[in-house]
């Protein structure tokens, strides 16, 4: 007989005893505490004599049938109590705390006046004859419907022998273990979603402005379809808001919730404080920002026991993308320690894991939590032992762009970080090409469209730029695929060599609506690509870039004003493209994002460091020459020339010599860094497609080749020679 460990419903938003007992109290009103224990004991003892049972027969197993019906009658009062404050919880999730005061103070009376008790009028359906207003009749109808409907499980009630002093706001016990796969979903509804294979049509609505004109149009033709996309809605804002205010869910239950985040902060409350979690989880649990609180409790106080990630590649899940990344995450409850936390990331088999002596286990101490990330505490990820000892290394030597650890912040650069249009909020400030010409807009220099004094920019996005070059790719929409309508078409090595050309974007914005981030005397900044994968060729990428709007895709760092601010977006943006900042990025990004927390945390070299010569030059002279001939390679950049004091023309793009100065710089960055010939070398064999595309190319992995000659020629103090490889 195993009914009785085997319950169904929402695991999620069901209440403990205490916390219905401290409603009633908030309201004025007691719930015996005696009734509780009768009910709690005659419940345990039934499901103790069915544990105790061998159920050897049929007729065995009729008794423990009978007894767990017993049990359940038991708690049946109880249970309705807690469905009845589940669904008011419902009902009463888009309220002001005013209005939720008033609906306490009107259930406070009712209950005063239930002729046999308040016990009674929560947990059995007010009689016609009972003096309870009428509102307050019908609320208790719709709390059980829905409480009917959503099936809230609680957990005392449905686990009876696991936890003892169920009306305590903080019951003892818990289970041994708690293991699952939880859903992967978002609680937001997703509008391209939902419609994509109801209303493809709608779906491919060229921006979130015009998607959300065609869905009031709907509405307006009374379509049923928008009823049932505004019902879905309605339910997900109202779990979302039930989420939020239920105080489960202090460390996973912000932000854009997942569904899966919140399975495992159930986990946690769930567990005894000996006892262990295990759950297959996306891999956002221990490197996203949302989840920092939370890993952190667990990573920086020994209760990580392992953590292991994987990446789909269509052989665990062949219904979720290739690239799609997901771990299974070993803690303890509360009491819990582990000496050390074995970690492994991409792997392909579930075999290396169970292998702790493999060089892809590595063994992570609390302490390399703090240091690493010591803004969230969020965990880097490693693909080998070697990995984590060179990065160790790094960050015992240098400082992070910005530590917020302590009780100052400390920035090792004077810049901030902005982002200026959100691609999907700010989208009714867009306006195409053919939009514009509509409109009798002409096209101007720069790439800017005009009509008399009215002007519009162009707006960048992040797939726009790449290393050093804000001219990489040009923007093509294809308005079939609603998934991703947005190419990008190569900027090729003729267009790159015309100093004029500037690559074509997908939308144009208001000069005006750029003033308040970039005042008209900046002609330039600094901005990086937030769509990045640890799997690309390169993750961090980053270019100065022309005074312009720019997308949510495009982040900034915007210069503080002061004298050295050219030289400071120079030396910095030399920094972030170097190979040693990208193999620290590719440890911790995680998903598909570079947010604002993992660049923060990245090592840099402090500007002190530049005054390094090699030979008859500093580091940062050096630095400063390469980068300007590197992005000075159309007009649009010459103000950003000329603050680096240089008038003459843009400097002609040569790929050759590109290829040199690059080397160079990387070599001069694992100088800077600290890092030895044959840790460059290693580092470099951690970009296997920039390995494969040089192979092709030249039969050769010739980055690798130039840069360790080139680190050679600087530790000979040489910084001129163009090395033959």
């Amino acid at each position: 007989f195993l009914d009785h460990h085997l319950r169904c419903g929402d695991s999620l938003l069901g209440l403990r005893v205490g916390e219905a007992t401290s409603q009633l109290s908030d309201m004025g009103r007691r719930f015996a505490r005696t009734a509780i224990k009768i009910a709690a004991d005659e419940s345990s003892a039934r499901i103790h004599e069915i544990e105790a049972s061998a159920d050897i027969d049929l007729e065995a197993v009729r008794e423990s049938s009978g007894r767990f019906r017993r049990s359940e009658r038991a708690t049946e009062n109880l249970r309705g109590m807690l469905d009845f404050f589940c669904g008011a919880n419902w009902l009463n999730a888009d309220l002001t705390k005013r209005e939720r005061a008033t609906f306490s103070e009107r259930l406070s009376e009712a209950l005063k006046t239930a002729p046999e008790g308040e016990y009674e009028f929560l947990t059995q359906p007010p009689r016609d004859d009972d003096p309870a207003p009428q509102a307050i009749k019908a609320m208790w109808h719709d709390a059980r419907s829905i409480a009917n409907q959503e099936r809230f499980i609680h957990w005392e009630t449905a686990f009876p022998t696991v936890w003892d002093r169920w009306y305590d706001p903080d019951p003892q016990g818990g289970f041994d273990a708690v293991i699952g796969n939880p859903p992967w979903d978002r609680i937001k509804l997703q509008e391209v979603e939902w419609f994509a294979t109801r209303m493809p049509e709608l779906a491919r609505a060229p921006t979130a402005a015009a998607r959300k004109a065609a869905i009031e149009r709907l509405r307006q033709q009374e379509s049923p379809l928008v009823d049932d996309f505004s019902a879905a809605k309605e339910r997900a804002d109202i779990f979302s808001a039930v989420v939020r205010s239920s105080g489960h869910y202090p460390l996973l239950g912000q932000g854009d919730i997942n569904l899966y985040s919140l399975f495992v902060e159930r986990a946690m409350s769930l567990v005894k404080p000996d006892g262990i979690v295990g759950l297959l989880t996306p891999s956002g649990i221990y490197g996203d920002r949302t989840a920092a609180d939370f890993f952190e409790k667990i990573s920086t106080s020994g209760r990580l026991a392992g953590l292991y990630d994987f990446e789909n590649k269509k052989i665990f899940f062949k219904d979720v993308h290739a690239s799609f990344k997901f771990c299974a995450l070993i803690f303890g409850g509360e009491s819990r320690r582990f000496d050390k936390s074995n970690a492994a990331f991409f792997l392909h088999d579930t075999e290396t894991a169970a292998d702790a002596n493999s060089e892809r286990v590595i063994p992570l101490t609390s302490a390399d939590f703090s240091m690493m990330n010591p803004n969230t505490r969020t965990a880097p990820i490693f693909r080998t032992r070697r990995d984590a000892e060179i990065t160790r290394g790094i960050y015992g030597r240098h400082p992070t762009l910005v530590d917020r650890s302590g009780d100052e912040e400390r920035r090792a650069w004077p810049v901030r970080y902005h982002t200026m249009f959100h691609m999907t909020n700010d989208s009714h400030l867009f306006r195409t090409a053919a939009q514009l010409q509509a409109a009798g807009f002409y096209p101007v220099s720069g790439n800017r469209w005009q009509r008399g004094e009215e002007v519009y920019l162009p707006l960048y996005q992040g797939r726009m730029i790449h290393q050093f070059d804000h001219r990489a790719n040009s923007v093509r929409v294809n308005p079939e695929n609603t998934h991703n309508p947005y190419l990008s078409v190569k900027v090729t090595e003729g267009e790159h060599a015309i100093p004029e050309f500037l690559p074509q974007p997908q939308y144009w914005i208001p000069a005006g609506s750029v003033d308040d981030v970039l005042p008209e005397n900046r002609e330039y900044t600094l901005g990086f690509r937030d769509i990045a994968r640890p799997t690309d060729e390169r993750t961090l990428i980053s270019a100065i870039v022309p005074r312009a709007g720019f997308g949510n895709t495009l982040p900034l760092f915007i210069r503080d004003g002061s004298s050295q601010s050219s030289e400071n977006y120079t030396l910095l943006l030399a920094n972030l493209n170097s190979l040693c900042a990208d193999f620290v990025a590719r440890q911790k990004a995680q998903g598909t994002h570079l947010n604002l927390y993992i660049l923060e945390q990245l090592p840099v070299i402090a500007p002190t460091d530049y005054d390094r010569r090699f030979g008859d030059t500093t580091a940062r002279d050096l630095v400063s020459d390469h980068v300007l001939r590197l992005t000075y390679t159309s007009h649009d950049m010459a103000p950003f020339a000329k603050d680096l004091g240089y008038d003459g023309s843009p400097f002609v793009w040569d790929e050759e010599e590109r290829r040199h100065l690059r080397a160079r710089l990387d070599a001069l960055y694992f100088h800077l860094y600290g890092l030895s010939k044959e840790d460059a070398d290693y580092i470099l064999s951690t970009f296997p497609i920039v390995e494969s595309n040089d192979r092709k190319a030249f039969s050769c992995y010739r980055t690798r080749d130039m840069v360790l000659a080139y680190m050679d020629a600087l530790a000979a103090g040489d910084s001129r020679t163009v090395v033959s490889v």
